[in-house]
């Protein structure tokens, strides 16, 4: 299973890869030119030392003319490794945008039932901390895997030019490093994995409690919280050091198989030197050659396991790129230019997981600038719906109708477009209260920003701001309350005025008094559009044409306030438990 990963893993590096061919190629060809040079360099040291025959016999114009060719391969070999690092470089930081702008592409086409069923945190640990980690095993790869084997190749040929007998030895003792590399790798895959996918948990549990640290203070969970981070933080402890451990082993054992290599050709060299087999000067080289010979099977066996675990991050990742997308839009989607407001809803089934029915034989049909409402108990389908409106998720079956038009039939964009959407839970982006009150309309005026705020009452707290329009938020709103980022939601919506609106408990964090007037101004914004309210304060819904009652998935009364009060049935019930002295 680890080598079938490992090779489809593989094949998806390549395949990014290849887009650089020309860097890649440019960068193996100064690669093999560097290694060239370099084992070029114990031939001519081997050279000069030969011409030391003794005292009083040394050739010294002989000696400096090697010198000088020394110093010009040195010189080429170090600006090549400088190119060919700035080739490994470029090719190793364009392949990490390449596959995070992939994965974030996929974040943005993912259904929403896959963010539903994954932690956040694990989700941004994939395509940060898990790149970071691939970027750092791929560089790695380049920087010392190609050289690393050209080195091994190259310093075989050269060694069996120079000396057969003795470049046996070296090749007999070489086997015993790739059994260590082979070892350490099988171990190391498993404990990387272990570890990647536990800091994956870390990093989610990290990120819930900082967006939730009021909450957990509030219910006193600082301890509970304590203790979980540190069982986690314990496993993660645990395999890191079993991994980390595994892997720091890799440079002793081979530099002890280098040590045999080294030794083997030092004493049988040397026998073979007294027997006048090969001068001193050739032996000198050779023993060169078998330090360098040796020394890429430690930068081999260490890029083996750095390897080991760029292939799991990577792995992670084009899980994350290889998820089922969205539904894509239809090739002949209709584009809902400006919705009329005529929403039919037929014989609709849906439910989240097979084994727990939620929506059942759902029938509704909305005329244009009717305002509907949506009742019932926790749990029921009231969000569900909306999120079948703006078609977050598809029916299992039935129909949703715009117009006439099933929204499958029509694009996703076109459609959200036609819809106001504010919801309970309120969303802010970074940057200035300006650039979230327009984010649905870039373009539009001061004053249309203006009019848009006076009538959602936000204006009045922004001229308070420091910098009033002007001012810099956080994603969470930083010091604004859960109300003002709530009237900033609806000053969004108000500024763009869709033909259909969806209020979801859009009034949830306001007080009273302003609650008051926001209906106010939302009773004036909704003639002539159709709208969907869902409300568990019964009281900001009796003027609703339609208020739909519903209990476990299904509508069980329909009607406006007065007939289903006058029912006594249970939208009643719910009503008179509200108001009930």
């Amino acid at each position: 299973m680890q080598k079938t990963n490992n090779k489809a893993t593989m094949k998806r590096v390549l395949k990014y890869i290849r887009k650089y061919t020309p860097a890649l190629v440019l960068s193996l060809l100064l690669a093999g030119l560097t290694v060239l040079l370099t084992l070029y360099i114990p031939i001519l040291t081997g050279n000069a030392v030969d011409l030391i025959i003794g005292k009083g016999q040394v050739d010294m114009p002989g000696i400096f003319a090697i010198m000088k060719k020394i110093a010009i391969a040195m010189i080429i070999t170090a600006v090549g490794q400088w190119v060919m690092n700035t080739c490994n470089n470029y090719i190793t930081y364009h392949v990490i945008r390449d596959i995070r702008t992939d994965a974030f592409a996929k974040l943005e086409i993912l259904p929403l039932k896959y963010l539903d069923a994954h932690a956040y945190g694990d989700i941004v640990s994939r395509v940060i901390a898990d790149v970071d980690t691939f970027a750092d095993g791929l560089l790695m790869g380049f920087t010392q895997l190609f050289t690393g084997v050209l080195t091994i190749l190259c310093t075989l040929g050269f060694m069996l030019v120079t000396n057969v007998p003795i470049t046996l030895v070296v090749v007999c003792i070489t086997p015993v490093s790739f059994l260590v590399a082979k070892f350490i790798a099988t171990k190391t895959y498993s404990m990387f994995k272990e570890q990647s996918e536990t800091r994956g948990e870390q990093t989610s549990l990290i990120e819930e409690m900082i967006d939730n640290q009021k909450i957990v203070n509030t219910f006193s969970r600082g301890e509970a919280v304590k203790s979980k981070f540190g069982e986690i933080n314990g496993r993660l402890q645990k395999c890191s050091l079993k991994a980390i451990f595994f892997s720091s082993i890799t440079n002793p054992a081979t530099r002890f198989v280098n040590s045999l290599v080294y030794a083997g050709v030092g004493v049988f060299g040397a026998l073979v030197a007294i027997k006048g087999g090969i001068s001193v000067g050739r032996l000198s080289c050779f023993l060169s050659y078998a330090n360098q010979y040796t020394k890429p099977f430690n930068e081999i066996s260490g890029v083996v396991t750095e390897l080991q675990n760029a292939f799991v991050c990577a792995g992670r990742i084009f899980e994350l790129i290889d998820e089922e997308p969205q539904v894509p839009d239809a090739a002949d989607a209709r584009v809902l230019e400006e919705a009329q407001g005529n929403v039919d809803l037929k014989d609709v089934y849906f439910q989240y997981v097979p084994e727990k029915k939620l929506i059942q034989n759902f029938n509704l049909q909305v005329k244009p600038g009717q305002r509907v409402a949506i009742v019932g108990p926790t749990g029921c389908g009231k969000t569900t719906v909306i999120n079948l409106l703006m078609r977050f998720y598809d029916v299992n079956s039935g129909s949703i109708k715009v117009d006439g038009t099933d929204i499958r039939d029509i694009t996703r964009g076109s459609l959200r477009t036609n819809y106001g959407m504010v919801l309970q839970e309120t969303w802010l982006r970074s940057g200035t209260i300006r650039d979230n009150i327009c984010m649905g309309k870039p373009d539009a005026t001061e004053e249309e920003i203006i009019v848009a705020a006076k009538a959602s009452h936000a204006h009045s707290f922004i001229k308070r701001l420091p910098q009033g329009y002007d001012t810099v938020i956080t994603e969470d709103g930083g010091s604004l309350s859960q109300g003002q980022k709530q009237l900033l939601c609806i000053t969004r919506v108000m500024l763009c005025l869709p033909p259909m609106l969806i209020l979801d408990e859009a009034t949830s964090s306001i007080d009273t008094r302003t609650e008051i007037k926001i209906q106010n101004a939302f009773a004036k914004m909704m003639e002539g559009r159709t709208s969907f309210i869902v409300a568990h304060r019964l009281s900001t819904i009796q003027s609703a044409d339609v208020i739909l009652v519903m209990k476990d998935g299904n509508i069980i009364e329909q009607g406006n306030h007065e007939t289903l009060l006058a029912k006594g049935g249970f939208y009643a019930n719910l009503y008179n438990s509200q108001f009930a002295v």
